[in-house]
């Protein structure tokens, strides 16, 4: 790839309260799923970057979780990676839900952006506008906008657009480019994302069980991959765990006569293989790890770092 004079690069972090369609989106630019995504607020559950390489400009997304009042120690590390998304970057994309007025956690992602200490470029996303009634886009606008109201026309660009539908979205991908500084892409133009396979299979598999599950278990579920092997031709072999917090909940997911899990477990592999492009055999098992979104030690040793700077605030 010849790399142009005035080429861009740079880092865009796509914050917003839970279930606003930040991972959809992100999935629709690149064109590609790379973000698990569900109807579940929570379905993100860490940063992960999707990379977005064209011929001028390389734009590098941060999907990041929904910033909400956490009630355990999982949901302060929820708000940690997404308040640490906000450093260094480029540009903030306040994800907001515009088929619904603003909320309290919409109040309170937006009240953060407000005080940063370094504000970057800042554009307020108005999604899911295909859900809007005729005529109410305006009103909303201005909604959202209010909760903005200390900063001046100037600092804020707004947008409206649909993640689903596509419609809207060249037009945010245009106002993303122009806010990016110059300079050489930092990734190779066919990476997408920062994540191992590995990593995006254990999304893919929670996203299924957040799919097919009662409301009240999916936060109370996490995902291990205990073996992911290459098989040569047969394509390759995964083994993940499946941990709830009681013994209730592992007959849930397991389903009468192991049903709910093999339709998790089939709908896994197919995205598996989808991502990966290759045959998969996927194997599930369900243990129970007691409270475990409480348990330090278990978060620590399932990626979920809580910064103790964090813990004594």
């Amino acid at each position: 790839m010849i790399i142009p004079s005035d080429f861009r690069c740079g880092f865009v972090a796509v914050v917003g309260r839970p279930n606003v369609g930040k991972s959809t989106l992100i999935n629709a630019l690149l064109g590609q799923k790379i973000a698990a995504v569900s109807p579940r607020p929570q379905t993100t559950r860490r940063r992960q970057l999707g990379i977005l390489t064209g011929e001028k400009a390389q734009i590098i997304f941060v999907d990041t979780p929904g910033l909400h009042t956490p009630r355990h120690k999982l949901g302060q590390f929820f708000n940690q990676e997404a308040e640490e998304a906000l450093t260094g970057v480029d540009v903030v994309l306040f994800l907001v839900d515009a088929s619904v007025a603003p909320t309290e956690e919409d109040r309170r992602v937006a009240a953060l952006l407000v005080a940063l200490p370094r504000r970057p470029h800042l554009i307020l996303g108005l999604n899911k506008t295909d859900l809007l009634p005729a005529g109410t886009l305006e009103a909303r606008r201005q909604e959202y906008r209010a909760l903005l109201h200390t900063l001046a026309d100037n600092e804020v660009t707004t947008l409206a657009f649909s993640a689903t539908s596509g419609e809207g979205l060249p037009a945010l991908l245009e106002a993303l480019l122009t806010c990016l500084p110059p300079g050489p892409p930092q990734y190779p133009s066919e990476q997408v994302t920062d994540l191992y396979e590995r990593e995006i299979a254990a999304d893919l598999i929670r996203e299924a069980a957040l799919r097919f599950l009662e409301d009240e278990l999916p936060h109370a579920l996490a995902v291990r991959i205990d073996e992911y092997k290459e098989r040569g031709e047969h394509g390759a072999y995964v083994a993940a765990t499946l941990f709830v917090e009681r013994e209730s909940q592992k007959g849930i997911v397991i389903g009468a006569g192991g049903a709910m899990l093999k339709k998790i477990g089939c709908a896994a592999r197919q995205e598996i293989e989808a991502m990966s492009g290759r045959k998969v055999f996927l194997e599930l098992r369900v243990k129970v790890a007691r409270g475990w979104r409480n348990d330090e030690a278990f978060l620590q040793r399932m990626g979920y770092k809580i910064k103790s700077e964090r813990r004594k605030a």
